[in-house]
């Protein structure tokens, strides 16, 4: 048993000490690391840890919550008291209950890599420094790079209830982004590079760098293309967001709500066949990935589209409580300082069976789009409608062509996903706005908004 495992039952039986009906306590615990080099030099190096712990309590269908870190028998006492104080004024809800136990927990190999704790600071110094370096080698226009960024983890999480769940896990992540600027005369375009992985030796620091520079280089003389609808490829950074907006709006606190183009959809046919799209708290390459969720549900994995059809609606206790279903063990936790609340663990587009090139020639002319801005906040969480800005590439007669910024794409999601013909066979983790893993598709029909 690990030491926080041992925390979090002391925390637990503490609660119900203090006069809780049921509890159930969250511990969480690590070390990170982060770096920032510019123009060679270290900016900024940082090295964080802490420890701290949360308590659920229940009384009756009232629930309170409370976290500390003065991890001290009096610490956890005074802590216990304020989680059951907090249920004791708490309103009623009848939805309100602890979580049942969800038994056994899948065994995940490989989440934590013991090598990144042995991995000496001046090496991850080197790495971000070579990735600079990789991306202002690329090209003689590629003349500057906002700062490079180099951040690993290294944490443990437990759980335990009153109804005897106990569990806690260990992983390691480690990171690496920046963006290149390109010049030529007053013009300024940038690109993005970036890389996840269990430690720093899974990252690629040539190939984030390369990444940057050749986006940004590639942008240079674009201009804003003409409106008109015509078929799109959305890179996998852009297919990532907008699955990311799908595993949103299918979290059931927002079908609930009536919040989610998704509400009362379930079963129908919304999307094209070739997109399949799951959330799998279980794959080892996850930076979601954990044996249980934040209530100690096991993970597992949860088909959202396939066939054509919405399949599932991702819930925590509360919300299968709530809307008459189980859990999808898709509780999640910021961390100890706050309780869970139902969110997607690692979402996968399913790659399909043609590759980038072949994706372009299916498009004939279009647009490849690399990055749209703003996608989460520009969409209408009811109807689906979004209009956002976007950047990429011309299209023509099946491969890239000039660079094109300052245009907007438009229209609503559940079009969009309908309109979706192929998707791409190679598929990679985005680490931005969540954990998906994502591969490039292939839209029939875009309304492109430009000169």
């Amino acid at each position: 048993m690990s030491e926080l495992q041992e925390l979090a039952e002391r925390a637990a039986e503490a609660a119900t000490s203090a006069g809780a009906t049921e509890a159930e306590a969250w511990a969480e615990g690590g070390r990170s690391r982060e770096v920032r080099v510019h123009a060679g030099e270290v900016e900024s190096l940082t090295e964080a840890s802490g420890r701290g712990v949360g308590v659920r309590a229940w009384i009756g269908s009232r629930t309170g919550y409370a976290y500390d870190t003065d991890l001290s028998d009096t610490g956890l006492a005074e802590l216990a008291e304020a989680a059951v104080g907090a249920a004791r004024v708490a309103d009623e809800d009848e939805n309100s209950a602890a979580p049942e136990s969800s038994g056994d927990v899948p065994e995940i190999p490989g989440l934590r890599d013991a090598g990144l704790a042995a991995t000496e600071t001046a090496k991850v110094i080197q790495l971000a420094k070579r990735v600079e370096r990789a991306a202002l080698d690329r090209d003689e226009r590629v003349t500057a790079v906002e700062e490079v960024v180099y951040v690993d983890e290294d944490s443990t999480a437990a759980i335990a209830s009153s109804r005897g769940f106990s569990r806690s896990f260990a992983a390691t992540v480690a990171y690496s982004f920046l963006q290149a600027m390109a010049t030529e005369g007053a013009e300024v375009q940038t690109g993005l590079g970036f890389g996840v992985g269990r430690s720093p030796g899974d990252l690629d620091a040539d190939g984030i760098g390369a990444e940057a520079g050749d986006e940004a280089s590639s942008m240079l003389g674009a201009t804003k293309p003409e409106s008109r609808s015509c078929p799109a490829v959305f890179s996998d950074r852009v297919a990532a967001s907008f699955a990311g907006f799908v595993g949103g709006a299918v979290s059931a606190d927002e079908v609930q709500r009536g919040r989610s183009p998704f509400a009362d959809r379930l079963g129908e046919e919304i999307a094209a066949p070739q997109l399949r799209i799951a959330d799998d708290g279980t794959d080892p390459g996850g930076l979601a990935t954990a044996p249980f969720d934040g209530e100690g549900i096991a993970r597992g994995r949860t088909a959202l589209l396939g066939d054509g059809k919405l399949l599932a609606y991702l819930h925590d206790s509360y919300t299968a409580r709530r809307g008459g279903a189980a859990s999808t063990g898709n509780a999640a936790r910021a961390s100890y300082r706050s309780p869970p609340s139902v969110s997607p663990s690692n979402l996968m587009i399913e790659p399909g069976e043609l590759s980038f090139a072949e994706l372009l020639a299916r498009a004939g002319d279009g647009v490849y789009i690399t990055e749209v801005a703003g996608l989460h906040s520009g969409v209408n969480p009811v109807t689906g409608r979004y209009s956002v800005g976007a950047s990429g590439r011309a299209i023509r007669g099946g491969e890239l062509a000039e660079p094109l910024r300052e245009f907007t794409i438009a229209g609503d999601l559940l079009g969009t996903l309908a309109a979706v013909q192929a998707v791409g066979s190679r598929a990679r983790w985005v680490p931005f706005g969540g954990s998906v893993r994502s591969a490039p598709l292939l839209v029939g029909d875009l309304a492109i908004g430009g000169s």
